[in-house]
């Protein structure tokens, strides 16, 4: 479990870390470019839970995800059976709907079919991006986008390969949280640390 720091240290955030448990994924998580097919992998299944839910709620139950899609190993989640997923059904630390449940049983298929052919996840992802983050440089959180043209070109191609609950706007936030995408405000001191 992430330690939670105090938030009253003066340092400037992004104006969506309010919490304690949001100070602690933006300090420490939120654009670092990621290189692990795991972390990828959590990362869509988080995004993908959140539709329609605020992000705090998926934070707070990140922990009983992690316990229930076994530690997020795509490997072995694509190996769950229906019992498996129905057991998870019953679970109150992660999100009881039962499209997205199935859909990470389904996306952790689709996400080791990619990884085969491209010999990981993460040279296929970060192709959409050629290879490096793509730093932007907002003074307001309301010039941020819900969604860009790479985004809607990674989310067509993941659907076109047999994802679900990846729409274009899940795919940007997901693409903010692993560092393709480097939306931190100018003001923010992770801005400069991570440029």
């Amino acid at each position: 479990m992430m330690q939670k720091p105090p938030l009253r240290d003066q340092k400037q955030r992004c104006s969506w870390a309010i919490s304690p448990l949001a100070v602690a994924y933006h300090d420490r998580e939120w654009g670092i470019p990621v290189h692990d097919d795991r972390i990828h992998f959590e990362f869509l299944t988080l995004e993908g839970a959140q539709a329609g839910l605020s992000w705090e709620t998926i934070l707070r139950k990140r922990d009983g995800y992690r316990r229930a899609f076994a530690s997020l190993d795509p490997a072995r989640v694509a190996r769950f059976s229906v019992a498996r997923i129905e057991r998870i059904l019953a679970d109150p630390a992660i999100v009881r709907n039962r499209r997205k449940v199935e859909s990470t049983v389904t996306n952790a298929k689709a996400f080791l079919r990619v990884a085969r052919q491209f010999g990981n996840f993460e040279t296929y992802v970060w192709r959409f991006v050629d290879g490096s983050p793509i730093y932007n440089a907002w003074r307001s959180s309301n010039e941020v986008p819900a969604r860009t043209e790479i985004s809607d070109a990674l989310s067509a191609d993941l659907r076109a390969r047999g994802f679900s609950f990846v729409g274009s706007t899940i795919v940007y936030a997901y693409m903010q949280a692993v560092g393709l995408v480097n939306d931190h405000l100018r003001s923010c001191f992770r801005y400069d640390e991570l440029s």
